[in-house]
């Protein structure tokens, strides 16, 4: 009989970063940046993530963590927008910098297959149109509760194209992750970042999660390991 034998999906360079981190030990903020930064080995510029572990049931509509916030110092990630908007609207997205602009003949593009973009926002006047999108689309259809469909069309464009704009959403395990820049950011940086996307999820705490809200943190670089931060004294910083 065959028998199936996974094989080990790190790499040997990560295998020997994670015996450097003790899983059982959880770090202050500003210790457990450092610590990403000293596993980012790779060859690139990684990024620098943060997942917290929420104490909700994401089966539950009333408990769905999900919204948008800003970074104080973005996220180091340049992103291209296209805007449904017409008249004066489609002029400030233009001059705020949005890479594609356009009504109802950007929906016939989409339709075609368009899809040049990372983010798609949407004016109130064209939300009606959406739906012949939706389907195409999935999640990256705009809607208003994520702030994609906004008639502040100008802020929007600036915000994601500065990349200080990012959303963020609880999956089927009730894990948030959040970018909060690169590892080449100060230290003072990344841990304004991390505070104010702590604080965002703490302020979007639903009334119906019982007991212990934050459950736990983490940090890391994109090929690193992930650093176990303190949840006691994260929490009451970024409240």
């Amino acid at each position: 009989m065959r028998r199936n034998i996974r094989k080990n999906p790190h790499s040997p360079r990560y295998e020997a970063l994670a015996q450097t981190v003790d899983k059982d030990l959880p770090l202050e903020i500003a210790q457990a940046l450092t610590r990403v930064k000293e596993t980012a080995t790779a060859k690139f510029v990684e990024s620098v993530d943060l997942a917290v572990v929420l104490g909700i049931d994401p089966r539950k509509g009333d408990q769905n963590v999900r919204g948008i916030t800003n970074l104080p110092h973005g996220t180091g990630k340049s992103r291209k927008v296209a805007v449904l908007a017409k008249g004066d609207f489609a002029s400030q997205a233009e001059a705020a910098g949005a890479d594609t602009v356009g009504g109802d003949e950007l929906i016939a593009q989409i339709q075609g297959g368009f899809r040049d973009f990372d983010v798609l926002l949407a004016t109130e006047e064209m939300a009606p149109q959406i739906g012949k999108i939706g389907r195409i689309l999935g999640p990256r259809t705009p809607n208003k509760r994520n702030g994609t469909v906004t008639n502040n069309i100008g802020a929007a464009v600036r915000e994601i194209k500065g990349a200080t704009r990012v959303e963020y959403r609880a999956d089927k395990a009730g894990v948030v992750h959040l970018p909060l820049g690169k590892v080449n950011f100060t230290d003072e940086q990344l841990q304004e970042n991390f505070l104010a996307g702590l604080g965002a999820l703490i302020k979007a705490k639903p009334s119906g999660a019982k007991g212990k809200y934050i459950q736990s943190i983490t940090v890391s670089a994109t090929m690193g390991p992930g650093i176990p931060v303190d949840t006691a004294t994260a929490t009451k910083l970024a409240a």
